[in-house]
């Protein structure tokens, strides 16, 4: 039967994921090379490293190399596991994937096939709008993990050579080759490219509490590959179940949710021109192309996908299988921290946050520790825990996101240190400074410090709390910035401001207490910004009887 797009009725939405997370070891997963995941040997700040520096005979294959487990990955792994909610297997093996491609240097990759150590768990997705955004008051999806297993990463060609010079052959980096990698595996439960995009956020950022990973999607340290196929209910009443397409090695959120749109509007397309439906040997590998169809991205084909027994697993006769017993479990249970929809919550109900602002303090792992060393200085100079969450949150999310908007960074790079903002909170809270001047001395700290503020932490963490405090109330004393502290000359700025307001004292007066804000301000104007807004609109207020 000859069908048309007239002849499909509806389009239903199918995505499993495969996300691939390099594990931020020191050293690779089958030899003691270091690893180009691990912070201290690629710091992302001094440029790129050079092909084949990070390499060893175990890594080129020569002969006579074996490999030997890296524990360290092997507990990573796990903890990635139990935080999903996954079982962990007592017995996992080793296996060899056969493959040929020029940045496999054994021809065949050491994985996990039949026996993964992590199955069967979950993750709760925060739920999404029609507008892709997240909405906080929506039961979140659970979406099931089918598996996480280990495995070594490839290398990868350079198609040009380091600083960008053009080369007209490609070189083979085995730099990133054995680095320890997980992959983690979906159920195909996702029915939109937002709840996708969700998913990939939420996973990210649960890795990086976990600290088993930076997370740095540009430099390959999370890879996202969605498997996508559509379900088409044609008039007839028959039901079409498209090619799986695998679109590989995405490294950004916003092209993992425009690949899986291509996908939705272009299957059934393919559909129409060549009938192939879902089965063996049908699902494609594609990568994407964001400057294709005049920028707006396509896919494109690599290949047709290999099914698993193409791949000639079999086990590595050179590596023991993995034995898992409850103590392991137990020990690296002990380790994982609170992950962030707890902190979410705990937020919300400790210190009386707002769903944006709590949501806003998780979302990156490093501005959420920053915002508890921020409320732990606060705590050291007085502060109750309670007022400290609130009062540090206001800030970071105001003062901070500013700023951190306008230098397109993290909250957390911008040069200030927890001590410091928490000696802002003490003399906002001791009534030393107003709003507009705590924001103004946020700016200075930031523009003061010459080094990002993980280094700047580090040194005030050790730093005498009134040390920092009194450093902080000298820079602001010095910009003539401390509320002025004088009863006689805030009763003249009231006094004035209530004759030159009569009509807004009369309305506080007669119970409109909103009418304040016009004699606050003519009096701020008075003082020349050098009174609290706070003490003037308590004082005004109870001179005109309405306090």
């Amino acid at each position: 039967m000859h069908y048309t797009a007239a002849d499909i009725d509806r389009v239903k939405l199918i995505v499993g994921m495969e996300v691939h997370v390099e594990l931020a070891t020191r050293t690779k997963m089958f030899s003691r090379a270091p690893s180009p995941a691990c912070p201290e040997f690629d710091p992302h700040d001094k440029g790129d490293i050079a092909p084949n520096t990070f390499i060893d005979p175990t890594v080129l294959a020569l002969p006579g190399a074996l490999p030997v487990m890296n524990k360290a990955a092997v507990d990573m792994a796990i903890k990635v596991g139990l935080a999903l909610n996954c079982q962990i297997a007592p017995l996992t093996k080793w296996d060899r994937k056969s493959y040929f491609y020029p940045d496999l240097p054994k021809a065949y990759q050491i994985s996990q096939y039949d026996l993964p150590i992590c199955f069967d768990g979950s993750i709760d997705v925060p739920a999404v709008d029609d507008k892709g955004q997240v909405d906080l008051d929506a039961e979140p999806t659970r979406i099931g993990i089918l598996r996480a297993h280990l495995e070594e990463d490839a290398g990868k060609l350079l198609h040009e050579a380091p600083g960008g010079t053009p080369i007209d052959f490609s070189i083979a980096d085995y730099n990133r080759a054995g680095t320890p990698l997980l992959e983690i595996v979906t159920q195909p439960e996702f029915t939109s490219s937002a709840q996708v995009v969700s998913f990939c956020k939420q996973l990210r950022n649960i890795c990086r509490f976990l600290g088993v990973t930076e997370g740095i999607m540009q430099r390959g340290h999370m890879r996202f590959e969605p498997n996508i196929n559509l379900h088409l209910t044609l008039t007839d009443g028959k039901l079409v179940k498209t090619p799986i397409v695998e679109v590989k090695n995405l490294n950004s959120f916003k092209s993992v949710q425009s690949a899986i749109e291509y996908e939705f509007q272009e299957q059934p397309r393919r559909w129409l021109a060549d009938r192939r439906e879902m089965g063996r040997g049908t699902k494609q590998t594609r990568g994407w192309d964001d400057r294709a169809e005049g920028g707006r991205g396509a896919t494109v084909l690599q290949r047709e996908k290999e099914d698993a027994h193409d791949y000639r697993y079999f086990p590595d006769p050179d590596l023991l299988p993995v034995l898992v017993d409850e103590e392991w479990k137990s020990r690296i249970s002990a380790t994982i921290p609170e992950l962030p929809l707890a902190r979410f919550a705990r937020f919300m109900e400790e210190f009386g946050l707002g769903k944006k602002e709590a949501a806003a303090l998780i979302d990156d792992r490093d501005v959420c520790f920053f915002y508890e060393d921020t409320i732990a200085a606060m705590k050291d100079l007085g502060i109750s825990h309670a007022r400290a969450g609130k009062l540090a949150a206001n800030i970071l999310l105001q003062s901070g996101a500013k700023r951190a908007n306008e230098r397109h960074a993290e909250i957390h790079q911008l040069g200030i240190s927890p001590r410091q903002v928490a000696s802002i909170g003490k003399l906002r809270e001791d009534g030393k400074l107003n709003n507009q001047n705590a924001d103004e001395l946020f700016g200075l700290l930031c523009a003061e410090t010459a080094t990002p503020s993980s280094a700047s932490s580090s040194a005030s963490s050790v730093a005498n709390p009134s040390s920092v405090l009194s450093a902080v109330e000298q820079l602001a004393q010095s910009r003539n910035m401390l509320v002025v502290k004088d009863d006689a000359a805030m009763g003249r700025w009231i006094d004035q401001a209530i004759a030159e307001n009569a009509q807004a004292a009369a309305d506080v007066k007669a119970g409109k207490a909103a009418a304040v804000g016009r004699i606050v301000g003519a009096a701020m104007k008075l003082s020349g910004g050098s009174a609290d807004a706070k003490t003037l609109r308590e004082a005004i207020l109870a001179r005109l009887g309405a306090g």
